[in-house]
């Protein structure tokens, strides 16, 4: 097990190493000269935006300039914001946890949701229900979800006014929960609904019922723990997914998260915000991926055996 999630570690650092790079290789991609760009808001001098190139790295050739970023980056220094005025690692950790508040909401909905969608669906094959909850799913799965949060949004806050339309209070966490929540919940309805029909063919449920066991003890402790396995393996991605959702999300209900500042970021060119983010991003992504690897191989062995 050790040697397991000494890989995926391995794994996730590659990932965050990539990040690194492409972020160095982004300030490069802008025609013209980056950092006039970035105070082209700002009353500054010839000399100042000299001294600001010398400070940043920019007058180095792009190797050293990638090297100087690392050595800041393991220092923990993502750079300085521009239009912030602090450090970039202190402007991305005071907001993480709105993001980190909404993804987990989210995810957490999505599973019980789509899972119990899924679920039933599978136990119910052929039926109305079985069509019922696949017809929501797939119109789930096509949705975008800034189109699907604009309808919650006029339907419960300015329709019914059961909910505030921005904000930082558990109650205005709600609807861009919903959002997030049920478009994936849409997605891991599918797929449980897929893996629970090949659990039900298989032969140690047939042999289960043939003993006489109580339904409800075989559906869910023989079928749907075993049922759970795939589900959880595309939990790492869905969470990414969920992170990058996040970023649309969070502009359409002023949710104050790392989306809402990155796409700030953009507007304002705060490229070093902007670089901190994607590598934060990423950092935050891989980091997930083991823990939701381990998982799975906690519960199906077969994996980390290779098997």
């Amino acid at each position: 097990m050790l040697r397991f999630i000494a890989q995926r570690l391995v794994a996730a650092l590659i990932t965050i190493w990539i990040a690194t790079i492409a972020v160095t290789l982004l300030i490069h991609l802008v025609p013209g000269d980056p950092v006039r760009i970035m105070y082209s808001g700002f009353q500054t001098t010839e000399a100042e935006i000299e001294a600001i190139r010398q400070r940043l790295g920019l007058d180095q050739p792009i190797w050293r300039q990638y090297l100087m970023y690392l050595g800041r980056v393991l220092q923990g220094d993502l750079g300085h914001s521009i239009v912030g005025n602090q450090p970039v690692l202190d402007t991305l950790l005071q907001r993480f946890p709105a993001t980190l508040a909404l993804t987990v909401s989210a995810l957490v909905i999505a599973v019980v949701v789509g899972g119990s969608l899924g679920f039933f669906a599978a136990y119910r094959r052929g039926t109305a229900w079985d069509f019922g909850a696949m017809t929501l799913a797939i119109v789930g799965v096509s949705m975008p979800h800034f189109w699907l949060g604009l309808l919650l949004l006029f339907l419960f806050s300015m329709t019914l006014g059961w909910l505030p339309v921005g904000g930082s209070g558990w109650r205005n966490l709600i609807l861009p929960a919903l959002t997030l929540g049920l478009a994936t919940g849409a997605v891991i309805a599918r797929l449980t609904r897929s893996a629970m029909i090949d659990i039900f063919d298989q032969d140690f449920v047939r042999t289960a019922h043939a003993k006489g066991l109580p339904k409800t003890l075989v559906l869910y402790r023989h079928a749907l723990r075993s049922g759970l396995v795939p589900v959880v393996s595309m939990l790492g991605l869905q969470f990414a997914y969920l992170m990058g959702g996040a970023i649309v999300i969070e502009n359409v209900f002023a949710w104050n998260g790392v989306g809402r500042l990155a796409i700030q970021a953009v507007f304002a060119r705060d490229y070093p915000l902007i670089q901190g983010f994607i590598l934060f991003f990423a950092t935050v992504v891989a980091l997930v991926s083991v823990i939701i690897d381990v998982t799975y191989a906690l519960l199906d062995p077969r994996i980390r055996y290779g098997k």
